[in-house]
């Protein structure tokens, strides 16, 4: 079957969310223009990484190209709406790429299909036939901010971290390992 190619050039939308309870959640980009949504799945500590590359890129971009990036994200354009139902998974990424696009002066997110096979990175931002499929999105400077800023928020509302281990603390109660399981009650 021929690869699919899901380009958004000017996105009403791309934005990060989750579907289910902290703890048991999975986490979802969408990409939405003109009418047309695509829904991708990926790890919680992808989305984590791709906000903090998109930070970096963007400090980058203004520094070598003089590219005017704002300081922070402007507040009207984080997302605060849920994703759009339904969500339907279009792939599992696996493969993340992120650019800059110094012709139309926008971050390019390019995300690839998980695969058997590893991924040759002359597939990445290439529209040949072989590969796997791929959502590209191009994002303004601005809107890459306000991406990053509703990722992290997406990722940080997650369950508390354990003050000792960082491991997330459950409802239900949590077996520190660095207090070798040894879980203090109000009686001692």
């Amino acid at each position: 079957m021929a690869r699919v190619i899901h380009v958004f050039r000017q996105p009403d939308r791309f934005v990060a969310g989750t579907v289910g309870e902290p703890g048991d959640r999975t986490f979802y980009l969408q990409a939405a223009e003109d009418g047309r949504l695509v829904s991708v799945v990926l790890e919680k500590t992808q989305l984590s990484v791709l906000a903090d590359r998109i930070g970096s890129l963007l400090e980058e971009v203004q520094r070598r190209f003089g590219a005017e990036v704002p300081e922070s994200a402007p507040d009207d354009l984080v997302d605060t709406e849920p994703l759009t139902v339904p969500v339907e998974e279009e792939f599992r990424v696996g493969t993340m790429g992120l650019g800059w696009d110094a012709e139309s002066t926008a971050v390019v997110v390019e995300l690839l299909a998980a695969t058997e096979d590893e991924v040759d990175e002359a597939v990445v931002l290439d529209d040949t036939e072989e590969g796997p499929d791929a959502v590209r999105v191009f994002l303004t400077p601005p809107a890459a901010r306000a991406f990053a800023v509703r990722a992290d928020r997406v990722v940080n509302a997650g369950r508390k971290p354990c003050p000792l281990c960082e491991e997330p603390l459950d409802p239900s109660g949590h077996v520190c390992p660095r207090q070798n399981g040894y879980r203090r009650t109000e009686d001692s």
